[in-house]
């Protein structure tokens, strides 16, 4: 079966949702021929949402990032839905360059302590907020039965390295210091994040290694691990995967301003100390220009004698843990993750 023009374009905005429940056989008739790429086979939803995106407006890197911003968060709305969750507070602590929003997500049924994982979103540091990153966050407490608390950290090019960083570290020391008056279980608080979220993440747990408030469990999706060198997945997946070698090269001209040590571990967590950081899952996706180095951390973890659970979603691109509304395989991978992180802080 050919595919069909018009079928693909009636399919823009919501109606995408309905067509990706089509029986997996059309899904991929619709795809087009397989995807194949050093051995791994590019899942039939995620070739066909590609081929969606490429019928849509511009991509958020190719126009001024204050439009980019809001192109993020409306394709993140689109892919994660209305996803149900208990409860939702928002509030703002008092941050190293102002005020610093938390959402707090309750999931149904939960009351008393309880763990929790506090969250980075990704967006190279320059995209992303609290909006586009929601789906996610209620979908990751509900299936895990956690407290998530989002962080609304200062964005590049207005704040640029290390403003993300110096943030996260002040939100993680906050709630970690009011714990108990926030419903959290001290001893069972994770931290976690995707791509950029990743890397603060792990930048997090390497700061904290040993020391009082470190996390008890990392989720780590994958994380940008290494700005000092480029691996070969960075040029193998650069176009046609959804991330782009144009939106990582804006992200870093924006995060950075020139002369920082990219091996420094606050930018690199590669090359930082591991030993005796919290345990992880890492999840890296196949068809992902970050793929390498993020598998490269889960070695350098397991290298140390972190316990680490390290899930490599081959036929995945970059940006599934936003698609908990589209299709089955999406979902069904961020399940495994809130599966993990449930574990984890058990």
């Amino acid at each position: 079966m050919a595919l069909v023009p018009q079928l693909i374009g009636a399919a823009r905005g919501a109606s995408a949702r309905a067509l990706m429940q089509l029986p997996r056989p059309a899904i991929a008739r619709l795809a087009g021929p397989p995807v194949v790429v050093n051995g791994r086979t590019l899942d039939p939803e995620m070739q066909l949402l590609l081929r969606l995106q490429r019928l849509e407006g511009p991509a958020a890197e190719s126009v001024a990032i204050s439009r980019g911003r809001r192109i993020i968060v409306s394709s993140s709305r689109l892919a994660g839905g209305n996803q149900p969750i208990g409860a939702i507070t928002d509030r703002t602590i008092d941050g190293p360059g102002g005020p610093l929003g938390l959402r707090f997500y309750t999931p149904r049924g939960l009351t008393g302590r309880a763990p929790a994982l506090v969250f980075f979103h990704g967006g190279g540091w320059i995209y992303g907020d609290l909006e586009s990153h929601d789906a996610t966050c209620r979908f990751l407490a509900e299936e895990a039965q956690v407290r998530v608390v989002a962080v609304d950290y200062r964005l590049a090019p207005e704040a640029p390295f290390p403003a993300a960083v110096d943030d996260v570290l002040a939100a993680w020391s906050w709630i970690v210091e009011h714990a108990p008056g926030l419903g959290i279980d001290p001893d069972r608080i994770a931290v976690g994040g995707d791509s950029a979220g990743g890397n603060l993440a792990a930048v997090v747990a390497q700061q904290t290694a040993g020391s009082a408030s470190a996390p008890a469990f990392q989720l780590l999706i994958y994380p940008v691990t290494d700005f000092l060198n480029r691996a070969p997945s960075r040029t193998t997946y650069a176009e046609g995967f959804f991330l782009t070698k144009a939106f990582m090269d804006l992200a870093e001209e924006n995060y950075l301003v020139g002369g920082e040590d990219r091996s420094d571990p606050r930018l690199s967590p590669l090359y930082g100390d591991v030993s005796g950081v919290a345990p992880a899952y890492v999840v890296t996706a196949g068809f992902d220009p970050l793929l390498d180095e993020g598998d490269s951390y889960a070695e350098k973890l397991r290298d140390a004698g972190v316990p680490v659970e390290h899930v490599r979603e081959d036929g995945l691109i970059h940006g599934f843990v936003n698609m908990v509304a589209i299709g089955r395989t999406a979902p069904k991978a961020v399940r495994r993750a809130a599966a993990a992180l449930q574990r984890g802080l058990s």
